[in-house]
């Protein structure tokens, strides 16, 4: 696939939740998540498909999702943005909140091999 295919494949799976399906399906083995600050107990970046697959369970273990949108894809080249906005409840902490982030992914040999977060943390 190219990078707008694999675009647009990634947002249509995560359109239906099927976000884990498109880490499996979608990212290189060595694929590298990078989110914009580091948080408690969390590294900032991550290496490895079976490491980004574990944040992606944790977080969904970790969170009630009560709406999520997904907007784009946006290309530019060998790279892509794609748009979330969730409203969730953190299960430990109870603390129900509107996340707005911008993931940047880079594309090569047709698979996603790096995802960069942005988003305000409140820092």
């Amino acid at each position: 696939m190219n990078t707008m295919e694999i675009a647009k494949k990634l947002v249509e799976l995560c359109k239906q939740g099927k976000n884990l399906e498109a880490l499996s399906t979608l990212f290189a083995d060595d694929v590298v998540s990078v989110e914009a600050v580091e948080m408690p107990g969390a590294q900032q970046e991550v290496k490895g498909l079976a490491a980004v697959k574990g944040k992606g369970e944790w977080w969904v273990a970790n969170h009630e999702i009560h709406s999520a949108a997904v907007t784009g894809p946006w290309p530019h080249g060998d790279r892509f943005v794609v748009g979330f906005q969730y409203d969730v409840t953190n299960k430990p902490s109870g603390m129900r909140m509107k996340l707005d982030e911008v993931g940047l992914y880079s594309v090569h040999n047709g698979k996603i091999v790096r995802e960069e977060f942005f988003y305000d943390a409140g820092m």
